[in-house]
């Protein structure tokens, strides 16, 4: 089990990483828009870039684990190394203030913040990663309604993200209308477009 002091650290990096990349994509893109930069900032700080650069570091081999945890591979799991991560940033944060953690982070992320946004695979997974993103809680979808007959039905879902308005969709399905209803709040959100050719979050 990780020590308190290290989850602490992790909260404290993974706010710290945020402020670093939105400060970075504000000074590196100064025509770009709201949207374009929080797809960039949601991209940058998802846990598998985090994981990514962890790797990078080669800190699996640093952390302290326990007999049963290292067995179970946890030195190449991707969630403990994102979380190892974060931790590190603030505790560079801590240890030499903003500027000291910044360069870490600028380091570590800099060369990623110029390659282009990476594709997702849809709207659900676009959502939840802006969400985290964000630092909202991951959505949730509920059924508000079904109608039509059995050999056609039409299911009416809402996007729900706490804090946020729900987005309503329907579909012949409920993960039909589920995708539906994550790209209705991504369009309402500016962060969406039917272009094919475009990117969206």
């Amino acid at each position: 089990r990780r020590l308190a002091s290290y989850q602490r650290l992790e909260f404290l990096g993974d706010r710290v990483l945020g402020l670093s990349v939105a400060d970075m994509l504000f000074t590196t893109y100064p025509q770009a828009e709201e949207g374009d930069m929080s797809r960039r900032l949601a991209d940058l700080v998802r846990k598998e870039t985090c994981a990514e650069v962890a790797q990078g570091w080669n800190l699996g081999q640093f952390m302290r684990l326990g007999e049963g945890e290292i067995l179970g591979g946890a030195r190449k799991n991707k969630a403990i190394l994102a979380d190892a991560c974060e931790a590190i940033i603030g505790a560079v944060f801590i240890d030499g203030g903003y500027e000291a953690a910044r360069a870490l982070v600028e380091r570590a992320f800099g060369e990623r913040m110029l390659k282009p946004v990476r594709p997702l695979r849809d709207a659900k997974t676009a959502l939840q990663e802006w969400a985290q993103g964000k630092g909202y809680p991951t959505p949730t979808y509920s059924e508000r309604g079904r109608s039509g007959p059995d050999h056609a039905p039409v299911f009416v879902v809402a996007a729900k993200i706490t804090g946020l308005a729900d987005a309503e969709a329907r579909g012949p399905s409920k993960r039909l209308a589920e995708q539906a209803a994550a790209e209705t709040f991504l369009k309402r959100e500016g962060l969406w477009n039917d272009n094919p050719e475009g990117e969206n979050v």
